[in-house]
């Protein structure tokens, strides 16, 4: 009996961890990472503040699954993008567009996350963007695309354009692309 409790439970608490994770990702970007607490986290999941750390250690480790969580949705939906070779790079730059407005908090954890000197946040954000890097690269290779290095650098450095007009509401910042 004991081992069905068991087996019962696990779904139960990695719920219960996701839950916790998505709580993170709005309160850390609608308050910041200094300014965010894990008693906020905890109040908008309905739990008490020690049951986070039942799954976190520190509020720098609950940040870092938050931001990679962000990093994971990106890459999973550059992944869904389906689009003829020729079309690829314009359809990559459209499905970030509405990412910013539908992920809007995962962005701004990004953008926390550059300026945050803890290590395990630091390492996070390195691989993600090394993971994001990596990813559109090998779209852009396996479509053909001349120079797939230098379109993904450009394609990185519009997304980060992006990035600073989301966060600062400024929409006349987002890169102009041409008409294809």
């Amino acid at each position: 009996m004991g081992k069905m409790k068991l087996r019962s439970g696990a779904p139960a608490a990695a719920s219960r961890r996701e839950e916790i994770l998505e709580a993170a990702v709005a309160v850390f970007a609608e308050h910041g990472y200094y300014s965010a607490t894990t008693a906020q986290v905890a109040e908008r999941v309905g739990i008490s503040q020690p049951y986070v750390f039942k799954f976190f250690k520190s509020k720098a480790e609950l940040f870092a699954a938050a931001l990679k969580l962000a990093f994971e949705r990106v890459v999973r939906v550059f992944s869904g993008v389906d689009a003829s070779s020729d079309r690829l790079e314009q359809a990559m730059i459209q499905t970030y567009e509405e990412l910013m407005r539908t992920h809007h908090h995962e962005i701004v954890l990004q953008m926390q996350a550059m300026v945050i000197k803890e290590e395990p946040i630091r390492q996070v954000m390195r691989e993600g963007m090394l993971q994001v890097t990596a990813h559109v690269e090998a779209r852009f290779r396996e479509a053909g695309i001349e120079q797939p290095e230098v379109a993904v650098s450009m394609f990185m450095a519009n997304g980060m354009l992006c990035n600073i007009s989301a966060v600062l509401e400024m929409p006349e910042l987002k890169p102009k692309h041409p008409e294809r």
